[in-house]
């Protein structure tokens, strides 16, 4: 919705990061499936350790995509949007957006993955409550105060976006530690 009130470059530039960051998304998403299937398995067998060990080892794969998405990202972003457009301010302005994103991309892998982790073993109310508080309450305003106060256009939505993607991401991987733990 913030993007709509931009400029035509600025909005075909948060099109193209959203349509990327989806498709990188879905990669750690079909792993947050997969460790939720994994943990509760273990739960339901009784094996605390297998529980732990399937949820890491989710972790540990979402974050080896989601790393190698990232650094694609920061490093090769304006070949990444000239596959959607060859017009040079949308490349510039698009890359810039992509580069913010390659920020969150690991952040993005943790929030997911630790997701189906904690859904596999029975909690699914941590999980809301930090999309909750990281989206809503950090994420919005900030994005809304760079976008149209500070004046950063699209880099102020990413911007909010990133902040929130990495402290949610950052809380679920210590709520699962904890959940693994006790």
């Amino acid at each position: 919705i913030f993007a709509a009130r931009l400029d035509e470059v600025s909005l075909a530039a948060h099109s193209i990061a959203v349509s990327v960051v989806s498709t990188t998304f879905m990669v750690p998403l079909g792993i947050s499936s997969a460790a939720a299937v994994r943990v509760g398995q273990a739960i339901g067998r009784k094996d605390p350790h297998g529980a732990a060990v399937s949820g890491w080892t989710a972790v540990a794969l979402g974050s080896l995509f989601m790393g190698s998405a990232g650094l694609a990202l920061a490093l090769l972003p304006r070949w990444i949007v000239r596959i959607y457009s060859p017009d040079p301010t949308l490349i510039d302005s698009g890359a810039v957006l992509l580069r913010i994103a390659a920020l969150f991309q690991l952040f993005d892998g943790f929030q997911i993955v630790t997701t189906g982790a904690l859904r596999g073993a029975g909690d699914t109310h941590s999980p809301m409550l930090a999309h909750l508080a990281g989206y809503w309450a950090i994420g919005l305003p900030i994005s809304y105060i760079f976008c149209f106060r500070y004046h950063w256009g699209a880099s102020g939505i990413w911007a909010g976006l990133c902040t929130a993607l990495i402290l949610i991401g950052a809380a679920l991987v210590l709520v699962w530690r904890a959940s693994v733990r006790g």
